[in-house]
């Protein structure tokens, strides 16, 4: 990849269920990383940073390096050029679906878009736990956004009892088919959970900040509450890659397991290039580049989730290494891994079901 792409996140969720609330926080918590909010209307979604008024065509900086738009659904590709050009120095693209379009929809647009510097980074569906069943009845339609969800952040759960909770969580997963689901008060969600932050340079990984500090209690006055529980999970391995066995545990990968980034070695069925690994929801996509002189060829993994079993996960992707010479991929191995390729002639059709 000769240049970084950046993550586009689709947030979702009806009227109430804590959207404005979520991206708040992921602003608050930007520090050094630089997002760029695109919705419908500023009075609509009312993010309490900003302090002017905003209309369609408009786009204001936030004053923490991140920068908001206001824009029409059909404006969406004219607008992620100009998010994208180099001297916005984004990191990642957060689009508000309300009064935008249909979630899907905008799914689609993204995947359809030929803006090289942008790959998808999933469909986030909010959901108010205290509400649910309410807006079920209200909104029939929820059950086919969750469906098309690839993360499901089940917000409010401080407002609703521990069995209720439970029963709410049950039923959206069943709804949300593969996705992953957590629980969050306050729209608290860690940033990692949907992109890599930055972390500034004076400042240590993991420390708390500032806005944690002024932030912590989203101004409600209550404690801090906790981010949403998730598990990471990091893999190197010395060994090549099978093509063919790391496509069948990337086919039947549990639910639970949002992202899946890192560098894969193919070994023999392409000595020539690492392939980076861009996965999130169903979304799957590789991308080869050359291997940097003198660097030791491994492959490194980072698997993100919630509710998922590391022990699991560690072996069945030890199970794709390669064993030795009498388990070199034959030459068809890598077709698997080329559909996903950018470009390629047997790239999946970009729907919200590519994976």
């Amino acid at each position: 990849m000769t240049t970084q792409q950046i993550p586009v996140v689709v947030l979702a969720g009806f009227l109430g269920a804590g959207k404005t609330t979520l991206l708040n926080h992921l602003l608050r918590s930007a520090r050094g990383t630089r997002i760029g909010v695109m919705v419908n209307d500023f009075g609509d979604i009312g993010i309490d940073a900003m302090t002017v008024a905003g209309q369609v065509g408009s786009t204001v900086s936030l004053g923490n390096g991140c920068l908001c738009c206001a824009v029409d659904a059909s404006e969406l590709d004219e607008y992620l050029e100009v998010l994208t050009r180099p001297e916005t120095r984004l990191d990642v693209i957060v689009i508000e679906a309300s009064g935008l379009a249909e979630p899907q929809e905008l799914v689609r647009m993204v995947l359809a878009s030929e803006n090289e510097r942008i790959v998808y980074g999933g469909l986030v569906e909010v959901v108010d736990a205290a509400e649910f069943a309410a807006i079920r009845a209200r909104h029939p339609e929820t059950d086919r956004h969750l469906a098309a969800a690839d993360l499901v952040v089940v917000n409010k759960a401080d407002r609703v009892p521990a069995d209720r909770l439970a029963a709410v969580r049950e039923e959206v997963s069943a709804l949300a088919r593969r996705a992953a689901v957590v629980e969050c008060a306050h729209g608290r969600i860690d940033p990692e959970l949907l992109f890599d932050r930055v972390v500034p340079e004076d400042e240590i990984a993991g420390q708390m900040s500032i806005e944690d500090v002024l932030y912590g209690d989203d101004g409600d006055g209550a404690h801090a509450h906790p981010h949403a529980a998730y598990e990471t999970v990091s893999l190197t391995a010395s060994s090549p890659l099978h093509p063919r066995r790391l496509m069948a545990f990337l086919d039947s990968r549990p639910e639970g397991l949002y992202r899946i980034k890192g560098f894969v070695d193919f070994g023999a069925a392409d000595p020539a290039n690492r392939y980076t690994v861009h996965a999130v929801g169903r979304f799957l996509r590789f991308f080869p580049e050359p291997w940097p002189a003198g660097e030791e060829r491994l492959t490194q993994l980072v698997l993100i989730g919630s509710g998922v079993d590391a022990a699991a996960l560690r072996k069945e992707l030890a199970a794709c290494e390669q064993n030795g010479p009498h388990d070199v991929p034959d030459e068809t191995a890598m077709w698997g891994v080329l559909r996903y390729v950018p470009g390629s002639e047997d790239e999946p059709e970009t729907t919200a079901e590519t994976f």
